[in-house]
């Protein structure tokens, strides 16, 4: 537990650098799917790690420890962890889970609000044009979510260009895409350190509308010139927290556009997996070592009960190591008299 635990945080703060500047080289697509995993992997790998290091300050409170049936003195001479960490531990754990209930509520109202919006624009169609001269466009998830144009940003475009943003705006909806930025919004509210990922994540849900989009069209400069007027015609306009043509670094987009399309590349894709396969291990790992060292001090408290001195059970013995006897002692575990077997 003295390395493993800490290795979840190293993987976080690895990914955190190195995974936003790789998926924006990838078919974004699988960057999308990348980036949401390897949230959901490190944000849940850096809770279990600070939950297991503030179980370490919380066990050896006396109390705690009483209706835990383990000794306190066991526990502090096997725990490699200072206090000072635990209660750090404790603290960012509880931050975390503070922010995550937030966050969850934010989000919860977004897409209520958003599903209420889809139920109030006119028409029953996919597309709403609202009689705005403001320059907007967005996807609003809902069941179905709608795409929402308005009149000045229909006179904007021109005929291809209106195709390429639906198309845009569409692949948004299809993807959908609005699950993505929940994952990235919540993971980060958890964990700061994933907030990168998560502005990575929105740029490369752009990008994958856009490609879907230059696909659909069959023109990549179309989809790079309608994202530029449209991008140019919102200066100044409110913007909309949904999912819109205009989001993301615009000037990155199109010039990715008016680049060939990305080239998939798998060795970035299995470095990041074989990065949350060792951030999975190394947690299990601490907690194993975790829960051992509980039998050994549950073990302790009982053989100074007894005042035996049986060694700590070990293997296949540390689970029965909590069967504990009317008197709170591991009365499962005392010595066989002589000539007499257990089995």
């Amino acid at each position: 537990m003295l390395v493993s635990v800490y290795i979840p945080f190293l993987v976080t703060a690895t990914l955190a650098v190195l995974a936003p500047p790789a998926a924006r080289r990838l078919p974004p697509r699988p960057a999308a799917w990348a980036l949401a995993c390897a949230a959901l992997v490190t944000a849940a790998g850096w809770a279990g790690s600070l939950a297991l290091l503030a179980f370490t300050g919380l066990a050896q409170i006396p109390q705690i420890a009483a209706e835990g049936r383990w000794s306190v003195s066991a526990l502090r001479s096997e725990d490699p962890v200072y206090f000072v960490v635990a209660a750090g531990s404790t603290l960012a754990l509880a931050a975390g889970l503070v922010a995550l209930g937030v966050a969850a509520v934010r989000q919860g109202r977004h897409l209520v609000r958003a599903r209420r919006e889809c139920a109030e624009l006119p028409g029953r169609t996919e597309l709403a044009v609202l009689d705005d001269d403001a320059p907007l466009a967005f996807a609003l998830p809902g069941a179905p979510g709608r795409i929402v144009v308005s009149r000045g940003m229909l006179r904007c475009l021109g005929a291809d260009e209106r195709e390429a943003l639906l198309a845009h705006e569409r692949a948004h909806l299809r993807g959908r895409h609005h699950v993505f930025q929940s994952v990235w919004r919540l993971t980060a509210a958890l964990n700061p350190l994933l907030r990168p990922v998560a502005v990575a994540g929105n740029f490369v849900l752009e990008r994958w509308a856009d490609e879907e989009a230059a696909e659909r069209v069959g023109d990549r400069t179309v989809v790079a010139h309608a994202v530029g007027r449209a991008a140019l015609a919102s200066v100044g306009a409110p913007r909309s927290a949904a999912l819109a043509v205009t989001g993301g670094a615009v000037p990155q987009r199109v010039r990715a556009l008016l680049a060939p399309p990305p080239v998939r590349r798998s060795l970035p894709l299995l470095a990041g997996g074989l990065l949350l396969v060792v951030c999975c291990a190394s947690l299990a790992n601490a907690a194993s070592d975790s829960d051992r060292m509980l039998d050994s001090a549950q073990w302790a408290l009982c053989t100074t009960r007894t005042g035996t001195a049986t060694p700590a059970p070990t293997g296949q013995d540390q689970g029965q190591g909590r069967d504990h006897g009317p008197d709170g002692c591991c009365g499962g575990h005392d010595r066989p008299e002589r000539g007499e077997q257990r089995f």
